[in-house]
């Protein structure tokens, strides 16, 4: 079981930058690719970003690509989404998520675990 905690949202303005932090319990958080996804009002949860087990490869959609950097930290158990150059398309629920299915694809479906979502809304 793993459980995850998201942190970091807030409102920003167009143009600005943001931090989001995703801290895991166990033991097994180096066994996983975490992913990030985002969720806005009426629409379906979709992929952002993903890092393998070792950090070494890193996904991103193509909104994003250029703009968000993601990152973990094993020794810590965390994931890290640095958000730059926002956008109000941008403004959504994030959630990480991980799980023995999950290898760091665009398929939520994959993740067994998330965590609760942290909320970023971006102002123009």
């Amino acid at each position: 079981q793993v459980q995850l905690v998201e942190s970091g949202g807030g409102l920003v303005q167009a143009g600005g930058s943001l931090s989001l932090s995703c801290a895991a319990s166990g033991r097994t958080f180096n066994s996983y690719a975490m992913g990030w996804f985002r969720q806005a009002p009426g629409k379906e949860r979709e992929f952002v970003a993903a890092i393998s087990r070792s950090g070494g490869r890193r996904y991103y959609a193509d909104s994003v690509k250029g703009r968000f950097t993601v990152s973990r930290d094993n020794a810590k158990n965390t994931v890290y989404l640095q958000m730059n150059s926002v956008n109000p398309e941008d403004t959504a629920v994030y959630y990480c998520g991980t799980g023995p299915r999950y290898y760091g694809t665009s398929d939520a479906a994959t993740c067994d675990y998330w965590g609760q979502g942290t909320q970023v809304t971006v102002s123009s």
